[in-house]
């Protein structure tokens, strides 16, 4: 079935500041009802590839002075794409999930969800509520479990993100236009005011800076990606399918998961810089010179002190493209917190709604707000770089992870999609060579006439390229 009117794609190409008439050039390829759910998870994992592949569209016109690309949705390949990291085979082997202490647990007066994947928080997580890190998880589930259910959820969520860790009581499902959980009731005036998606601020205007014809949209632009985990990753991944160059920067005493990296580095290169150290901040800064675009993906404020806010950025580079994503938005008293996409599913009422019969949170069917927001990221970065081809100036660019979830609990479902999944991801996987094996992985969604079927290479080592531009 093919179709071509979407709310959610018009509305998504609204809050990217994309010309109306555009979205006629899109159409999409049902497959059945993909990432089933209570949330109409398919409208969005579709409409966020749509305008991704539509901005992509727009620059490579805009670039060789041709019409504006047919852009073509394959629902299936969206839902294949929407959990990547399921698909991902290394060597033959599938890649760890969730780890045994995080997840959701009973509390004396509800839930709670924890997330423990990385070391030093499930050390935190641990550390906040007094248990002793024996090193067996297989023992520490249970009495992990007992503790949590001695005490109130809130009380759990302010202890342990006081220590440093990560868990977010579950929030009830909305009863209405307001949203539930304090992090998203605090956003709700921005994000019913407009679109909603992106924040964007101009930075002052110079020249046009129009980049020559090429093959690919994205072709000869620098991306400098400090980003980790799921969401700024595939948005630089799928800028690096695009052609540009893209080189992961993170700092050496705090590693990455290998197999994620597996999964989103694809066609990227991945090098370790300290920013504290003399050396590696030259090489940064030098790298930074170049840079057409900066993608940060930490904390609000995390990255300041090392003179990297957006203003410090801009006023150095006043052509810059600097992008940030947070988790859980720019203003309120959440601003400044750790977050997962799990946990704002919890906190924002998803897990909620979710619920099994038996009362128990549930989740999704794909990390939507993660690869959903990534999506928006690429598409956000590719409309900058068409304005500033056209205009001149750089671009301030903000999105979170709430304010997705806030886009997706306002979606209007779309018509009956015509009866079940009727996809196969087989057909959306391909296997590539890499440093870590052979990798059999799922293709990019990503799609317009003519655009790359996979990306030229596969992931480098984490953190093994020399910190330079090819």
């Amino acid at each position: 079935m093919t179709y071509t009117e979407d709310a959610a794609t018009a509305h998504a190409w609204a809050a990217l500041g994309g010309r109306p008439q555009l979205v006629r050039r899109v159409s999409f390829e049902g497959a059945g009802a993909v990432l089933p759910s209570r949330l109409p998870v398919r409208e969005l994992a579709r409409a966020t590839v749509a305008v991704a592949s539509l901005a992509a569209a727009e620059l490579l016109s805009l670039r060789n002075h041709v019409p504006v690309p047919a852009v073509r949705v394959d629902e299936g390949a969206v839902a294949t794409a929407f959990v990547s990291e399921r698909h991902l085979r290394i060597d033959g082997r599938a890649p760890a999930s969730f780890a045994p202490l995080s997840g959701f647990w009973q509390t004396a007066d509800g839930w709670v969800r924890t997330h423990a994947n990385y070391p030093h928080h499930r050390a935190r997580l641990l550390g906040a509520l007094g248990l002793a890190d024996t090193g067996q998880d297989h023992t520490l589930v249970d009495t992990l479990a007992k503790e949590l259910a001695s005490r109130p959820a809130l009380d759990i969520q302010e202890a342990v993100y006081a220590a440093g860790g990560l868990a977010v009581a579950v929030a009830p499902a909305p009863a209405g236009p307001t949203p539930a959980g304090p992090a998203l009731a605090a956003r709700r005036s921005a994000v019913s005011a407009g679109p909603g998606l992106i924040e964007t601020r101009h930075a002052p205007h110079g020249d046009p800076r129009p980049l020559v014809p090429a093959s690919l949209p994205a072709q000869g632009v620098r991306v400098l990606d400090l980003t980790r985990v799921i969401a700024g990753p595939v948005a630089t991944r799928t800028l690096a399918l695009l052609g540009a160059d893209v080189l992961r920067v993170d700092a050496p005493q705090l590693a990455e998961d290998a197999d994620a990296h597996a999964d989103t580095g694809m066609g990227k290169r991945s090098t370790l810089l300290d920013l504290a150290d003399p050396g590696d901040r030259r090489s940064f800064e030098d790298l930074l010179s170049q840079a057409d675009v900066v993608v940060t993906g930490y904390r609000p404020g995390a990255l300041d002190r090392h003179g990297l806010a957006p203003d410090a950025l801009l006023s150095r580079r006043s052509d810059l493209i600097v992008v940030q994503l947070c988790a859980w938005g720019w203003s309120g008293s959440w601003a400044g917190r750790r977050g997962f996409d799990s946990l704002v599913q919890a906190g924002a009422g998803i897990a909620a709604i979710e619920a099994g019969a038996d009362g128990r949170p549930g989740v999704l069917p794909a990390q939507a707000l993660d690869h959903g927001t990534g999506y928006l990221l690429a598409a956000a970065v590719l409309r900058a770089l068409s304005d500033r081809h056209a205009t001149g100036g750089g671009r301030h660019l903000r999105l979170s992870l709430a304010d997705t979830a806030s886009w997706l609990l306002d979606i209007r479902p779309a018509s009956d999609p015509g009866g079940a999944d009727l996809h196969a991801p087989g057909a959306r996987l391909t296997e590539t060579a890499s440093p870590y094996g052979p990798l059999r992985h799922a293709l990019p969604p990503v799609h317009y006439e003519g655009a790359p079927a996979n990306w030229n290479r596969g992931p480098t080592r984490w953190g093994t390229d020399l910190p330079n531009w090819v």
